[in-house]
């Protein structure tokens, strides 16, 4: 890495679109996208299989437990998830759902079936290369009960308290405003809704190279915030009920836990839930 290397927010902002506008507009379907760009060996490395040469069979194949039969390869082909939001969301017929930083729109096509045609999802991206990718999914598709809208995940184009659950899925760890996404989460949800994302975190400090490096940010490593800052953000935000576990190891609550120091930083796909209390008061949750 370059030692006038950019590192503002806007670089990395910039870095990320430039990534996911090539790979948007370089898709070829008959090979499915990827989301991993070279990293850092010390950052690949910390990813534990996520960024690595074997990530594909370790880490992103086969991450959803929905049944994908009914989609197209034109959309599961441009899945750069970590996880299944779906598994976790609880959806029910008729919701509102919202999902953050919709790519080529898997997440919202699923989403769909679920809450039926009285319900409704929202997807947002900011890159328009991902947007025509998704609306030519959506024709492709015909789905009546879904939109995609251009905007910032730190600055939603969506009303007040509209939403009845937020989904993401490996998104919100691209942000460099994180306290924004979760602030915006809750402002758009209604009471009693419910965040349930899938996203990159991490236990141990990466390197100050590491935390700075543009690749690595698009690479979904350099943004994973540690399980401890995710949980206070989410409650300083408004959140309550909030749980974060291990992909590969769901028994196992790491909201609230005691965390020893470990000497190397170990990134993982966490499935995250956060509830905004029905009463729209703002609680501490598992943050204090």
């Amino acid at each position: 890495m370059s030692d006038h290397q950019d590192q503002s927010p806007e670089a990395i902002r910039h870095a990320v679109l430039d990534r996911y506008s090539q790979i948007a507009s370089e898709f070829d379907p008959a090979m499915a996208a990827d989301c991993c760009a070279p990293a850092p060996a010390a950052a690949a490395e910390a990813a534990a299989g996520c960024c690595d040469d074997a990530r594909e069979a370790a880490y992103f194949d086969h991450i959803y437990q929905t049944d994908l039969s009914g989609l197209p390869v034109e959309v599961t082909g441009l899945s750069l998830g970590c996880g299944d939001p779906l598994a976790v969301a609880s959806l029910q017929p008729g919701q509102t759902v919202l999902d953050l930083g919709s790519g080529g729109g898997i997440d919202c096509f699923l989403a769909a079936a679920e809450v039926g045609e009285q319900g409704h999802v929202i997807g947002v991206d900011m890159t328009e290369a991902m947007l025509a990718r998704a609306n030519a999914n959506l024709e492709k598709l015909g789905a009546t009960n879904v939109e995609f809208r251009r905007g910032e995940i730190e600055a939603l184009p969506v009303e007040d308290e509209t939403v009845d659950v937020i989904i993401s899925n490996c998104v919100i760890n691209l942000s460099t405003d994180k306290p924004a996404v979760f602030h915006e989460a809750f402002r758009v949800l209604k009471p009693g809704g419910r965040l349930a994302v899938s996203d990159m975190v991490r236990l141990g400090e990466l390197t100050a190279e590491e935390r700075a490096d543009l690749v690595s940010w698009s690479g979904c490593i350099a943004g994973a915030e540690e399980v401890d800052f995710y949980v206070r953000q989410l409650a300083r935000a408004g959140f309550t009920h909030i749980s974060i576990r291990d992909r590969d190891q769901p028994d196992i609550e790491l909201a609230g836990a005691l965390h020893l120091p470990m000497a190397k930083a170990r990134v993982f796909s966490a499935r995250i839930t956060a509830v905004k209390e029905g009463n729209g008061e703002q609680g501490t949750g598992n943050g204090g």
